[in-house]
């Protein structure tokens, strides 16, 4: 499909507070149009969609409508269930994280997509399309730093949104609470930076807020080549906050702060440390500062070019959602009395293993 081609007619399921931001940036994009929207609790008057924009209140309704592109913006339980109609519908899908509440849900999207190859799929990493997070993936790719010898992530926030009434706190809608929530990024980001990690140790906790979903998640884990990670996953942080420090051998990456919607949790920045001899005092440093976000608009970018030049899409992919929701049901599963609580199922089906 060349540029002049008509606009990709994008369909948005889930019209909350995401979806409306991703109707913003679609609709900058050059070759989408969003055309129509559905909400289960619609109370948005049709006319502030705009021109020839319908509303529906069931998915159904929403994927019945001439479409090419669907976008699935919906709550945890039933976002695989609606990528998967997206797919059979035949429609080009892209799905926010998490991919669904546990490990079979995604596995359900894959033996979907992998029945249409032909279509796109591609899933909400956003994270890895900020400036400071580019800027660090491609330092440790030029390798002029050394290879990645340890990582120490910290990404909290003061509680689960709205914790006290909100349905991330419900395990039945959710599956699991700020590490399936928000700690998905920070894991994300360690397997982009280490690779995939054998060994995963963890301490699970739900004790402060009191929900059958987890308000801490404290982490531990080596990759088969050696790299350790280190995670702490928290809604008891009190004070927004996103850090990731990535230690190389001839030096280090410091990620502090990340551009987000809400603007809490600081300023963004990257700062570069080249080790010195051990004689040689305080290292080189460098620090940089990203005053925009354009993680929505490329990421959107992104998976319109994966569609028209019928490319596979490389971030986010199935695969990538796949092995993320694996690493946070390691996670889970390494501590005993968490998984056992929930009678977790944490086998793969070999076919995806």
């Amino acid at each position: 499909m060349g540029e002049s081609s008509a606009r990709l007619r994008v369909g948005i399921a889930g019209y909350g507070v995401v979806g409306k931001r991703r109707h913003n940036f679609i609709d900058r994009h050059p070759l989408l149009k969003v055309v129509a929207v559905c909400d289960r609790t619609f109370s948005l008057d049709p006319r502030e969609l705009g021109d020839g924009v319908s509303c529906h209140q069931h998915y159904g309704d929403l994927l019945a409508e001439p479409l090419d592109v669907l976008f699935v913006c919906l709550t945890n339980d039933v976002a695989a269930e609606v990528t998967v109609a997206g797919l059979e519908r035949g429609l080009h899908v892209f799905c926010e994280k998490p991919p669904g509440r546990d490990v079979q849900d995604i596995v359900q999207v894959l033996d979907a997509h992998a029945r249409r190859p032909d279509l796109r799929l591609k899933y909400g990493f956003n994270h890895r399309y900020h400036h400071s997070v580019r800027e660090a993936i491609r330092i440790v790719g030029e390798g002029e730093l050394g290879r990645v010898i340890d990582l120490k992530g910290t990404y909290g926030k003061s509680k689960l949104i709205s914790f006290e009434s909100d349905w991330r706190t419900k395990r039945e809608f959710a599956g699991g609470g700020i590490l399936l929530d928000q700690g998905i990024h920070m894991v994300d980001m360690m397997r982009l930076f280490a690779g995939d990690f054998s060994e995963v140790h963890s301490f699970i906790s739900g004790d402060f807020w009191g929900h059958d979903v987890e308000d801490n998640a404290y982490v531990l884990m080596r990759s088969g080549t050696g790299v350790v990670a280190m995670l702490h996953s928290s809604a008891t942080q009190w004070r927004h906050r996103f850090i990731l420090e990535i230690t190389l051998e001839k030096g280090a990456i410091t990620l502090s702060g990340i551009l987000s919607g809400t603007k809490s949790y600081g300023a963004e920045e990257l700062t570069v440390v080249h080790s010195a001899p051990h004689d040689a005092g305080d290292p080189r440093e460098s620090s940089f500062r990203y005053n925009e976000d354009p993680s929505w608009a490329a990421e959107i970018a992104d998976f319109a070019h994966a569609i028209t030049a019928g490319i596979p899409v490389v971030e986010g992919s199935g695969t990538d959602a796949l092995k993320t929701m694996q690493l946070i049901y390691q996670i889970y599963c390494a501590d005993p009395v968490w998984r056992q609580r929930f009678g977790l199922e944490c086998v793969v089906p070999a076919r995806w293993s």
